[in-house]
Parts: C-alpha cells; sequence; structure tokens
C-alpha cells in the first residue's frame, strides 16, 4: 500500500491545478491520499481525489469544511492516525503516543517543517510520527515537500520528497 501525504496547501478556489502540478511523477502507484489540514478549499480534495481516495482532517485554516478533527483507521495492513495540530515540539512524540496509542503511523501538519521521527513504547511497538512538510508554502525551509509512505505488514517506509516548484 502506497500512501501520498500533504499538508498545508493553503489553496483557495481554482488553484487545485497548481497542487497537481507540484504532484507529477510522484502520484504513480499511489493507493491513497492523507491530507493533514490546512486545506481551505475543498476543490483541492476533489483534485486530489482524482488520484486515489482521499482521508482528510481539519486544519485552522479550514473554515466550513466539513472534517474530522481527527482521523484513525487501518490503511492495508496499518493503523494510521492523523491530526493537524500536534502541539508543541517539545513532548510531541509523547502526546501522540497518548492520542493514537495503537497507530502505526500518525500524521500530523501545521507547522509546514517536514519531520519523520519514530517513537518505540514499552511493548516494543513502534510508531512512525510523519509531517510532510508543505507543498505549496515553504516558509522556513529550503524546499517545499510531501511525503511517500509504503505500508506494508511489519514493513513501514517513510520518505520526505521535494517537490517541483516554479
Amino acid at each position: 500500500m502506497r500512501a501520498l501525504v500533504v499538508s498545508d496547501t493553503h489553496l483557495g478556489p481554482g488553484q487545485a491545478p497548481r497542487l497537481l502540478d507540484r504532484l507529477a511523477g510522484l502520484t504513480e502507484g499511489v493507493d491513497v491520499v492523507l491530507h493533514a489540514g490546512d486545506v481551505v478549499d475543498t476543490s483541492v480534495l476533489d483534485a486530489l481525489a482524482a488520484i486515489a481516495p482521499v482521508h482528510a482532517v481539519l486544519g485552522n485554516n479550514d473554515h466550513g469544511l466539513d472534517l474530522p478533527e481527527r482521523f484513525e483507521r487501518r490503511i492495508g495492513a496499518c493503523r494510521v492516525a492523523m491530526v493537524h495540530d500536534s502541539g508543541p515540539s517539545a513532548g510531541r512524540a509523547g502526546r501522540l503516543r497518548r492520542w493514537f496509542p495503537t497507530a502505526d503511523v500518525v500524521v500530523f501538519g501545521h507547522s509546514h517543517i517536514p519531520w519523520h521521527e519514530t517513537d518505540a513504547d514499552a511493548a516494543g511497538h513502534v510508531q512512525h510520527q510523519v509531517n510532510p512538510g508543505s507543498a505549496m508554502q515553504r516558509r522556513s525551509q529550503p524546499r517545499c515537500t510531501v511525503a511517500l509512505l509504503t505500508l506494508a505488514p511489519g514493513a513501514i517506509e517513510v520518505r520526505i520528497v521535494p517537490v517541483a516548484t516554479p
């Protein structure tokens, strides 16, 4: 199972093609798209749905969108969770583990800072915690990014990938 993970696209009506242009070459073989919030306009989710089924959560800029604040479900062989704002970086790993104790992967956004870390609990369950960065607004980061996940039983691969920018 292959997942494309995006967050913080911040695109208004009619702007979804800009995102799709940046994702060119990254969407082949994608089975699911995860959007960790700050979608801003539903046309972005509609455009992503042309790639694969989409799951999204509500971001702080998603006014009027009917999205859950948190998401958790089995995707392929893995339990995947998602929230937009993971809170301060201090204590993040423990906080995400408390919020989603059985998740194999927790996706979040908000900071626009790409990040991947693993957290193992006392029983040895490894949780991947992933922020894909932003495909549209790099802010202080050197590049705009997304994440690609390969979800297989007992083997999760996380890649933070720069996207093409004009």
